[in-house]
């Protein structure tokens, strides 16, 4: 009997001795045989489908490596780790093929029966598209924020193609994701590096995040059908030469939650030195509603919100045929930091066909106290009422005429008989060339139901 059990103890030490560690995402995810692991770890180097009939785990971070091609049944359900701060990156050369329905959409989910924001980290996607970052010395390649990069570079982003692909990602909701790696270094919901204009990305809903909903890091990526349901920091965030173009989004926000960072709907920077690096951060926005937390004139909210849209460091990020309603400041130009960012009015930053309703200040600027421009809030103000340029100011929400904009459990941005925001709405402008043209402004026209159905409020 003591031989035997000295026979187990060692069969035991065998067995413990044999067993991979996992640092780093060193390790990898095999492929199945036989029954499948549903728990994701380490490296995935090998093509992989994820099956609808199963839950997945996200434990720690997995990285899609070595070119293999991730594809993600439609109905499937991943799941983040709690304890792990688990994350889901695609390297460059590889594929997520998240290709979901209306009636089955794909799940990115918390682990926990009683969730909260920030249970796990997040989704990125990270490809060979332009960007104007750095990294070592190299020029055009960046390292992607939330402490995921390492000694194989599997957290680097940025290239010369353009036409990258990083897969699909389709009727897909992420939600309660979001990391603090460090201040400012953060994973999002949904981060993109260098992500490139073959990837399809369209029907997302970002829900929850403990940062922001959408972060782009450079890129040419185009998307459309985006939401982002109640985040803690930005909803879209561009940075470092993203230059995609983005149609029919919503943003809606909770009246007390927002970020010591100050919150935003849309927050977008060169860099964050407001440089003339490029290529330049000038991404298009057209049929955007972004519903901030002021309900009515009384109802204040977090008093860590700014504004609807915070352009600034010299982006020239322009939106069209959109809607701002119930933010302390609706639109935000700010040349506080770097290059002034009014420099790019008229030319590479345009705003056209906005309403902004039901903010207590409109439209503001920020002077540049190092190379000011003599631009203030008065000729900003003149700028955006430019009658050619087709904008408006309304003093309250109601004027827009929503169904029900700020109704959490069951919102509804569609506009109702009489609302201005059914007309109007323009695709003149050479920067909405291959945008679908609507009459509408905003993301939700008569009728439409698009944001029903595969999402959840």
């Amino acid at each position: 009997m003591k031989k035997f059990f000295l026979i187990l103890a060692f069969a035991a030490f065998l067995a413990t001795s044999c067993r991979k560690i996992e640092v780093d995402g060193s390790s990898t995810t095999p492929p199945p045989t036989g029954g499948e692991n549903t728990t994701l770890i380490g490296r995935i180097t090998e093509n992989r489908t994820l099956k609808a009939n199963n839950t997945y785990v996200l434990s720690g971070l997995v990285y899609v490596t070595n070119g293999a091609v991730l594809t993600i049944e439609p109905g499937t359900k991943i799941v983040g780790e709690l304890s792990q701060k688990a994350a889901l990156i695609i390297t460059r050369g590889a594929k997520i093929i998240a290709d979901g329905t209306a009636d089955k959409p794909i799940v990115f989910t918390s682990a926990s029966s009683t969730p909260q924001r920030g249970d796990w980290a997040g989704i990125i996607l990270l490809g060979n598209a332009p960007t104007n970052s750095s990294f070592n010395g190299v020029a055009g390649v960046g390292e992607i924020e939330g402490g995921v990069n390492n000694s194989d570079g599997l957290g680097l982003y940025g290239g010369t193609n353009a036409a990258d692909n990083s897969g699909v990602l389709r009727y897909v909701r992420i939600e309660y994701a979001g990391y603090a790696f460090l201040p400012d270094k953060e994973i999002n919901g949904l981060t993109f590096g260098g992500v490139g204009n073959q990837t399809i990305v369209d029907y997302v809903q970002v829900s929850y995040a403990n940062d922001d909903s959408f972060e782009w890091f450079g890129g040419t990526v185009n998307c459309k059908h985006l939401i982002s349901f109640r985040t803690l920091d930005d909803d879209f965030d561009t940075d470092n030469g993203f230059a995609g173009k983005v149609q029919f989004g919503i943003a809606m926000r909770d009246s007390a939650v927002a970020d010591i960072s100050k919150s935003e709907g849309f927050e977008s920077d060169n860099d964050a030195n407001g440089s003339t690096l490029s290529p330049q951060t000038s991404p298009v926005f057209s049929n955007m509603t972004l519903v901030g937390p002021r309900a009515t004139s009384t109802n204040v909210g977090n008093s860590l919100f700014l504004a609807a849209a915070q352009i600034r460091r010299n982006s020239a990020l322009s939106f069209f045929n959109s809607i701002v309603m119930g933010w302390p400041q609706g639109l935000l130009i700010d040349a506080s930091k770097g290059t002034p960012t009014d420099n790019n009015i008229p030319n590479s930053l345009a705003i056209q066909n906005v309403i902004i309703a039901g903010c207590a200040a409109p439209v503001k600027y920020a002077a540049s106290t190092t190379s000011p421009t003599g631009a203030n809030d008065a000729s900003i103000l003149a700028w955006y009422n430019t009658a050619a340029s087709g904008n408006s100011i309304l003093s309250s929400n109601d004027d827009v005429k929503l169904t029900a904009p700020f109704n959490y459990g069951n919102p509804d941005w569609t506009p109702q008989a009489g609302s201005p925001a059914l007309t109007g709405a323009s695709f003149g402008s050479t920067k909405l060339s291959g945008f679908t043209s609507v009459s509408y402004k905003g993301a939700v026209g008569a009728g439409d139901t698009w944001f029903k159905g595969w999402t959840k409020f």
